[in-house]
């Protein structure tokens, strides 16, 4: 068992050095080491299970007809601008309040829990925080 648990150590520093050896940045090293930590571990913490790019795909399958541009074309106020997230959004401009608001819908929003999966909630939630933070394109 304590080989084992040696064996296991290693796979888990190698995997979190190769992770930041592919990453270009700072913040992108410290994405990739913790993702590489967590999978060499065995363990999925939400705080990292958002994918951006995967967010992006279903922001625009799911949620643009409302949202393109990061506007609300109901409700023109509660956009997904990083101001009006902090404002509006219940629980914070956090990805966890996201995933609360798009999984049990709020007002004229509806819920997505029974449409979209955890994994593509997650992600979308990631695509939401990351573009109020950098910018939406209008």
């Amino acid at each position: 068992p304590k080989q084992n648990n040696t064996i296991k150590m290693k796979l888990a520093i190698a995997a979190l050095l190769a992770g930041s050896a592919a990453a270009f940045n700072v913040k992108e090293a410290a994405q990739v080491g913790a993702v590489s930590g967590a999978l060499a571990f065995g363990i999925a913490s939400p705080a990292f299970a958002g994918d951006v790019g995967a967010g992006e795909q279903v922001f625009n399958a799911n949620c643009a007809a409302c949202h393109a541009g990061g506007q609300n074309v109901i409700m023109p106020e509660k956009t997904l601008e990083k101001e009006a997230l902090d404002q509006y959004l219940a629980g914070g401009r956090k990805e966890s309040s996201v995933v609360t608001q798009v999984t049990n819908g709020k007002n004229a929003m509806p819920a997505f829990g029974g449409r979209l999966s955890d994994e593509d909630i997650a992600n979308v939630a990631a695509y939401v925080i990351a573009t109020s933070e950098s910018g939406w394109d209008e």
